[in-house]
């Protein structure tokens, strides 16, 4: 049996992908490097979260809560509003893939956490990003532009 680094998780009709793989050391992002707040992060990964209506409803994502724990156990929680900037409504049968970054101070570590969603008629909902490695073996992530 064959275990993945990646998650995907469904919850309220919203399915959430999570998928990541290791930067070397020097494709190291400039921000990154100047914005680390002197906790010396050596190791970056990439990552890239699917996010894909499966329901019959359409929903709005609104904020986002990552749990980030690296390889010593230290756990950083980040909060904040939309995902990369964006604010993505789905339709039924509608995806939106983004790709960001997490800087760590081991080789390895795990993110998972929650969006918050909101229906048309105001219902607000958390959906669960299950958990992901951030691992050096991890395979490659397919990289194609973001898109609704």
């Amino acid at each position: 049996m064959t275990t993945s680094p990646h998650s995907d998780v469904t919850t309220e009709g919203i399915r959430i992908h999570a998928a990541a793989e290791f930067l070397p050391q020097e494709n190291l992002p400039p921000e990154f490097l100047a914005a680390d707040g002197g906790r010396g992060a050596r190791f970056v990964f990439r990552y890239k979260i699917t996010m894909t209506n499966v329901g019959t409803r359409a929903a709005r994502l609104l904020t986002r809560h990552w749990i980030i724990v690296n390889g010593e156990g230290r756990r950083d929680d980040v909060k904040g509003r939309g995902v990369v900037g964006e604010f993505p409504k789905l339709s039924p049968n509608e995806s939106y893939s983004y790709v960001s970054f997490c800087p760590l101070d081991t080789n390895w570590g795990t993110m998972e956490g929650s969006y918050v969603f909101e229906r048309d008629d105001g219902a607000r909902f958390p959906v669960t990003i299950g958990r992901f490695f951030l691992v050096p073996t991890a395979p490659p992530l397919q990289l194609e532009s973001p898109s609704r």
